[in-house]
Parts: C-alpha cells; structure tokens; sequence
C-alpha cells in the first residue's frame, strides 16, 4: 500500500513538472497570438475603419484559442452591457490572463494599450498598437529564452522532487 501512495505521489509530481513546461512552452505561442490579433486590429481599424465592437468581431472569428475567447468576451460585452470600455477591456483581460499563459508584464503592455484603445485617430491608435506589439516582441523573446533554459528541466525537477521527497518519507 505504501508503495502505490509512492507512486501516485512520484505521478503527481511529475505531472505538475509537466504542467509547468507545458506553460513555458505555450507562453510564445499565446504572445504571437497576440501579436497577430494586434495586427489584425490594425489592419481593420486602418483599411476597414470598422467601429471597435466589429473589429473585435472579426478578430475573435480569425484567431485561435484562447485568444479567440478574449476578443468573443469583449465582443460580446460591449454588445450586451453599458460599461465603460476601459472596464469592459480590464474585466476581459482578467478572464483572458487565467486561461492563457501569459505573464504579468503581457497583462501589463495590454492593460497600457487598452487605456489608448479607441481614444485617438487612426494614425495614433495605429503608433499605439506598434507599441504595443514591439513591447510584446520583447516578451517573446525572454520567453523564449526562458523555455530553452528552464523547459526541460521542469520536467526532470517533477520527477526528481517526487523520487527525493518518496525516498525521504520511505
């Protein structure tokens, strides 16, 4: 009986060592996501001169998970309550930070950038977005970084904390 408690203790965390490179290794991926959807944004608010609401419309239909669900939610709560936008992009960022695996400095750059959203001219909004998206290239690449140098080795520190702690314990 002992030795099944060991193991489920080892799986357990080895799953968690599992988990937390798969966060490392999709936090790229959901930063280029942003990126793009930035410059989807760009492009309609630029050549289409769609109101926001329409853009993010658009957005949440081009953009995959969870992404997606970010520009549905504020989408949809522009539609469908009488906030204020900034409330509305804060409430939004919120849900999205909890689903996606992006940091507390891309919640930052997209908190700053929903302050400028839909306050000044198209050539404005359009230096803003950039700055947006160059902060993001920044983050992307730490978090690149970041993944080659600690990715593999949440996966051996799950497996080895739990065999060090079993063995301790036995």
């Amino acid at each position: 009986m002992m030795w099944v408690g060991a193991m489920l203790f080892i799986a357990t965390t080895t799953w968690i060592g599992f988990e937390w490179s798969n966060r490392l290794a999709n936090r790229p991926k959901h930063i280029r996501q942003v990126k793009n959807a930035l410059q989807i944004l760009e492009a309609e608010m630029m050549y289409s001169h769609l109101p926001l609401q329409d853009a993010f419309y658009t957005i949440q239909k081009q953009t995959p998970f969870p992404i997606h669900a970010f520009f549905d939610r504020l989408y949809k709560n522009m539609n469908y309550e009488s906030k204020d936008f900034q409330v509305v992009w804060e409430n939004s960022l919120e849900t999205f930070m909890d689903i996606s695996c992006l940091g507390k400095n891309e919640k930052e750059i997209l908190l700053q950038f929903g302050q400028t959203l839909g306050k000044h001219d198209f050539l404005q909004q359009q230096k803003h977005i950039q700055l947006a998206a160059s902060h993001l290239e920044r983050e992307l690449e730490a978090a690149n970084e970041q993944y080659q140098r600690y990715g593999k080795m949440t996966k051996s520190l799950g497996i080895l904390c739990g065999v060090f702690i079993v063995l301790l314990l036995l």
